[in-house]
């Protein structure tokens, strides 16, 4: 059975979507290696449909660059579920709109992969998903970095115990953090 996964990259006070990421997004050989490796054991991915349009709009692009033609690569290929009240599908980028609600959907797409679906962002999606408990890691790439303004992962959801299963530190500072729901 496949694990929903939610990952995202923040910053240390928990900015995750500030209007210029490269000037906190710490992109090195060692974190990035472990972005590879999440991928790599990704079955799919879960978008809101936000994040959908957005990764849509640059992916599939990423496959004539050099330095990301694996990534690009693996994302593009992966098989996408979004959840949308206002998108109609057929969509395209290997992409397949959730029928109904998302809630109910969620427990037969864990059914149908083993490995993990990915749930990349932090807005409407990986709130429902947190509130009704069909997480079962949350991942967070803590850059080291305070933003001044813009929101801040999982404003409003909670409470929600979480568990440390892993903390691992990079040279540039960046920290990969691994929890689960404590009790899961």
């Amino acid at each position: 059975m496949g694990k929903i996964i939610v990952y995202n990259q923040i910053t240390v006070n928990g900015a995750f979507e500030a209007p210029s990421p490269e000037e906190w997004l710490e992109l090195d050989a060692d974190s990035g290696e472990a972005n590879l490796q999440q991928l790599i054991l990704a079955d799919a991915m879960l978008l809101g449909r936000k994040t959908y349009e957005g990764l849509a709009a640059v992916w599939p692009h990423l496959g004539e660059d050099p330095t990301m033609g694996y990534f690009a690569e693996r994302v593009n290929s992966m098989p996408k579920y979004v959840a949308s009240r206002t998108l109609s599908g057929p969509l395209a980028w290997n992409a397949t709109l959730i029928e109904g609600e998302v809630v109910q959907a969620v427990p037969a797409l864990k059914e149908k992969h083993t490995g993990n679906l990915i749930v990349s962002g932090c807005g409407e999606l990986a709130h429902t998903l947190a509130q009704e408990g069909l997480v079962d890691e949350f991942w967070f790439c803590v850059n080291p970095h305070l933003w001044p303004s813009g929101p801040r992962v999982f404003d409003g959801v909670g409470p929600i115990r979480l568990q440390l299963v892993s903390a691992t530190p990079y040279r540039s500072g960046v920290v990969w953090l691994r929890y689960r729901p404590a009790g899961a």
